[in-house]
């Protein structure tokens, strides 16, 4: 029930940047400066505010048990991420779109009020620290995967530096923050806060009105995007989780890990990918079928998973 309800939220966020859309508030050209601050201001000043708080509730051996189930967890999904647009035989330039489909979930705008209500407000810490490498990848990993299906770099520039962009500026410093405890005042804290809290609704948006560019029928007619988010919803999250338990026997762990698996494709990848002039309709309609799916995913796989 919570899942859908959050969901719902989201998707009443969408159709507010779809109707926008129709009535000319928003335009392409719009959309896209609305992705830069999406990318630049927003998402940076959230990852900055994700580590603010008090952080002092996990220590010892349950902090070394999420480093490392996160670490394995963003290694396999990295590993996968290479296989699995393979193994449906997606089209050579849809290749790395998919692979970072695979990799990024919604972790922060949906993941994040789900986990609340799962475990509570500790439940945050723990997930915390697997957005921490999520916002270093998708600003390096991520970015250089669709600059391979870009035929020429628009800026001339190197990929060294597009990775040194503020995204990536702002997750190290995260995690200097969250590593050395460094105190933060609290004008910037909730500078970082209010900025942050930009980032879900301006890319629902931006996701909404790009509904109005697509072909609705042929995002749940594609097969192959079919088939896709059926393994990410479905197969991912149930194998991992079975895979976690395996090895740990900590509750909010395996319940956190749970939601950072069970997730749809991160709106991040659809901003991402019209930034970088990658795909943008597929990301998008990945972006939408991941999240009506995981609307059904998610409570099946918390009842059969027993979460």
């Amino acid at each position: 029930m919570v899942a859908i309800e959050q969901m719902s939220v989201l998707f009443i966020i969408m159709l507010v940047g779809y109707i926008a859309f129709k009535k000319d508030i928003l335009t392409e050209s719009i959309n896209k400066r609305i992705s830069g601050i999406v990318l630049y201001i927003a998402n940076p000043a959230m990852i900055l505010s994700s580590v603010m708080g008090d952080n002092s509730k996990i220590k010892g051996e349950s902090l070394v048990i999420m480093v490392l189930v996160t670490i394995i967890a963003y290694a396999l999904l990295i590993g996968i991420s290479f296989i699995i647009p393979r193994m449906f035989m997606m089209s050579k330039g849809s290749l790395n779109t998919y692979s970072i489909m695979v990799v990024f979930s919604n972790i922060s705008f949906m993941g994040m009020p789900i986990v609340r209500s799962f475990v509570g407000d500790n439940g945050l810490l723990y997930a915390a620290i697997y957005v921490i490498p999520f916002n270093v990848l998708i600003y390096t990993y991520g970015v250089a995967m669709l600059r391979k299906d870009v035929t020429k770099d628009k800026e001339g520039g190197s990929l060294i530096k597009s990775i040194l962009n503020i995204g990536t500026i702002a997750s190290v410093i995260a995690i200097l923050i969250f590593v050395i405890g460094i105190p933060i005042p609290y004008v910037i804290k909730e500078s970082c806060g209010m900025l942050g809290n930009l980032t879900a609704p301006l890319s629902m948006m931006i996701i909404g009105a790009s509904f109005a560019t697509i072909n609705l029928k042929n995002m749940v007619t594609d097969i192959k995007l079919l088939l896709f988010c059926l393994f990410k919803q479905f197969i991912i999250p149930i194998v991992g989780i079975w895979l976690i338990r395996l090895f740990v026997t900590n509750d909010i762990i395996v319940n956190v890990m749970f939601v950072m698996l069970a997730t749809p494709v991160a709106s991040m990848v659809a901003m991402l990918t019209q930034e970088y002039d990658g795909d943008f309709e597929l990301a998008t309609r990945g972006v939408a079928l991941s999240t009506i799916i995981s609307v059904i995913s998610i409570p099946i796989i918390s009842a059969l998973m027993n979460i």
